[in-house]
Parts: C-alpha cells; structure tokens; sequence
C-alpha cells in the first residue's frame, strides 16, 4: 500500500486537550437535566435494571456526559440478565469510533448497539448457560433519545400536550407476525403448547424450547433464530422535554402505554415509578416481576417536568419497525415534528445482520489487519469474511462487500439467518 493510500485509512491521533477544546468550542449543546426514579415488585427476582446518569464520551470531560438506563427481564433463570447488565454498555461503546465529534458519535451509536447487543450474545453463549433475557436500553445525550431493545420490556415517550408515543417493538411471537415468518424461514417452528387430547393452549411459542419470544439475549437451550439483534429508534426532543417510562413486561401485561404515562403524569419521576407500579399490581396483581424506571428530560431553566393535559384521541399510534412499515407511522411521525414535540433521527428493526453493519469496513493501515464489526477484534483478511459475502466468498476474486467479520462472528450470522444447523442445547 503506497503512502498516500495510508494517510487516508489510518487516522491520526488526537490528544485529549484537542478534543475537549474541539467539544467546547464547536459543539454547543444545551444540556438539559435528567432527572429518575426506580421502582420494583419481585416474583420471581429475574428483573435488574441498570443506571448510569454520569457516563462520558471523553473521559474527564464532563461536557460530554451522557445518561444510561436499562431494564433486563430474565427468564429461566438470572445468568443472562445479570451478564447483560455487567457487560452490555462496554460492548456497545468498544465499537463506536474513539476521537469523533459529537454528531458523528450519535450517528454511530444506533450501528454499536446492533454490534453491542450480538457481541454480548456470543460472549454469553460461550457460558454454557441457558437463561436469556429481554433487553431495553436507553442512552441519552442532550436532547437525543436512542433506544434499543429485544425482547418485550417496553420504553414510552410521553412529551408535552399528552402525546405518548412506543419507541419499541414488541418481540413476540403472539402478536408480531413479521417474527414469526422469519423465525419459521430460519428453521424454528411456531405453535401452541400441546396438552393431553391434542388441545392447544397458551401464546404462540417457538420449538424448540417453547420461548415466547423471538428475540433475547441468551436462550442458548434455543434455536439461533432466536437472535439478539435489537430494534434502534433514535429522536430528538425539543426544548419542552419529556419522560420516558421504560419498564418489564410486568408494567405492560397490565397497562397500556397511555394507562401508564397518565397514572403519573405531573408527579416527581421518583414517585411516578412507584405509582405505575402500584397501578400495575391494583390492575393485575403480582403475576410476574413488575420493574419501572422513569427518567425525565427536562429544560436546564425548568426542573420541573409540568403537568400536561390529556387531549382525547390524541396517542400516537405505536411504531413499528422495519422498512415496510415506515410508510404507516407517517403521519403520526409528521404530526409530532410539526407542532415540535420530537423529531425522528433514526429508525430501523431488521433481524439481518448485513442490513444493520453498514457498508464501510475498518483496515488498520499500519498492521494489514480488519476489525471485526461485531466483537472489535483485529485479525488478517484471511481469517474472516465481509458480511455480506456468500458462502464461497474469496476476498482474492470478488471485491469486498460490507464490514469485515471474524470467523466465530459470521458463524453466528448465519446460524441466525438459517445458514447452518441451530446450536445444540446445553444439558445441564
């Protein structure tokens, strides 16, 4: 490789002091304040939650701060929950480039989480347990939302004016029909529970394993087809703010979105949490771990979130992911950015891989060495594949297509989209 050809690919360092004044200087954002509040009932004691209001893009830069919350609702156990919350947040962070502005962070962030998530999942599988978990993770910085999630544990946006819209997907089989086709094309099958005399009961279930789901961290016990890739939404709120209520399925099998931001609307978020969960048990009872957290953005001149009225007939519908259903959110996405409540940045909810990696690739000049775009480990060209190649790719007689992935990296790939046989379940 010539010396011009390096000086495009490998990216010079830049001192820390460079950064921070690059930050100050060229980067005015008014921070808003975050302000939380956490409630929880045990049934089963498979819920954790995870927060970090103190984060930082640049370490030792608190202009750069930014807000973690998490939620992760177990099943079959505690492991994959308790390893989610350890480990998930480096995951994502090791695959955002060091030393970018700002903008190009968040424009990267939705791309990390998708190689976050499924980095944890191989890493978890390696444990040879068998619990897995839904995930709902949620980043704030400034006035930008992002969240991604698996799973059924839920994130609402209720901002000025009694607005609420979903900013994620329900994963499950029962009511999400775009999951149960992929599942049954990557080789899982979809039906009820079979009792004596051949009568079906219960939700939609994936065999084997007989998951709910169709998306989780872990469930090594399952099929690959059960795949950790989450769906990303990302807005921007205007200056009026807004709370977000993230919380198990505990919280939704009882209320609905607009039940649960009305039960607390006005009130402190720390004893609105208590009270969506309070409404939760008054309305179902404790059948199930039932955990909230409830996170308020607010104006840095006005620390108080308001009370807003609600306005009748006035939700905005829940969004659906993924290409094709972009068109049906429209309106509702158009009414909210025209009266300035939130603006749409980001939005995608593929369960391919190659759709979600992106199309540019990262050589490290010096070394002749990719990166993986899942698990950030350098390795030579030979020892990988591009995502998007075939099966009998060969980088010498076709051009590279996509982010390079490493072996164990597009092993798990494909055993997602079908390619290959399911992993065997773990015995214990």
């Amino acid at each position: 490789m010539s010396q011009p050809e390096v000086s495009r690919v490998k990216s010079p360092l830049v001192p820390l002091a460079t950064l921070i004044g690059r930050e100050v200087r060229n980067e005015k954002v008014e921070k808003p304040f975050v302000k939380y509040g956490q409630a929880a009932l045990a049934k089963k004691g498979e819920d954790y939650f995870l927060i970090k209001p103190d984060c930082q893009r640049i370490p030792g830069n608190p202009s750069t701060t930014f807000s973690v919350f998490a939620i992760f609702d177990g099943h079959n156990g505690i492991s994959a929950a308790v390893f989610a919350k350890e480990h998930l947040l480096a995951n994502v962070l090791s695959a955002i480039p060091q030393g970018i502005s700002r903008e190009l962070w968040l424009q990267a962030l939705p791309r990390a989480l998708v190689a976050g998530f499924v980095k944890t999942d191989i890493e978890f599988q390696q444990k040879g347990e068998t619990s897995g978990t839904t995930v709902t993770f949620v980043v704030i910085d400034g006035w930008t939302v992002t969240v991604a999630s698996v799973g059924d544990s839920r994130c609402i946006l209720d901002t000025q004016g009694g607005l609420v819209s979903l900013l994620t997907v329900d994963h499950r089989l029962e009511e999400n029909v775009e999951e149960r086709e992929r599942v049954t094309a990557s080789g899982g099958e979809v039906g009820r529970l079979n009792i004596f005399g051949g009568n079906e009961v219960g939700p939609l279930r994936c065999w084997p394993g007989g998951l709910c789901l169709s998306r989780s961290i872990g469930d090594t016990d399952v099929g690959e087809f059960i795949v950790p890739i989450p769906h990303v939404k990302q807005v921007k709120l205007s200056d009026a703010g807004g709370r977000l209520i993230i919380a198990s399925d505990g919280v939704w099998d009882a209320l609905s979105s607009d039940m649960a931001a009305k039960s607390c609307r006005g009130l402190p978020a720390e004893l609105a949490a208590r009270l969506v969960v309070k409404e939760a048990l008054r309305s179902r009872g404790l059948k199930d771990d039932t955990t909230c957290l409830v996170v308020d953005i607010i104006p840095s001149e006005n620390p108080v979130l308001p009370l807003t009225p609600m306005k009748k007939k006035n939700v905005l519908s829940s969004l659906l992911f993924g290409k094709k259903y972009q068109n049906s959110t429209r309106k509702a996405a158009n009414k909210l950015s025209a009266i300035g409540v939130v603006e749409e940045l980001f939005e995608e909810g593929s369960a391919v891989l190659a759709e979600r990696l992106g199309k540019d690739f990262h050589l490290n000049a010096s070394s002749g060495l990719f990166r993986c775009a899942v698990c950030q480990v350098d390795q030579p060209p030979t020892d990988g594949l591009s995502v998007k190649s075939g099966p009998f790719f060969s980088p010498a007689s076709k051009p590279w297509e996509g982010p390079f992935l490493c072996t164990n990296c597009r092993k798990k790939k494909d055993a997602m989209e079908g390619k290959r046989p399911s992993r065997t379940a773990v015995v214990i």
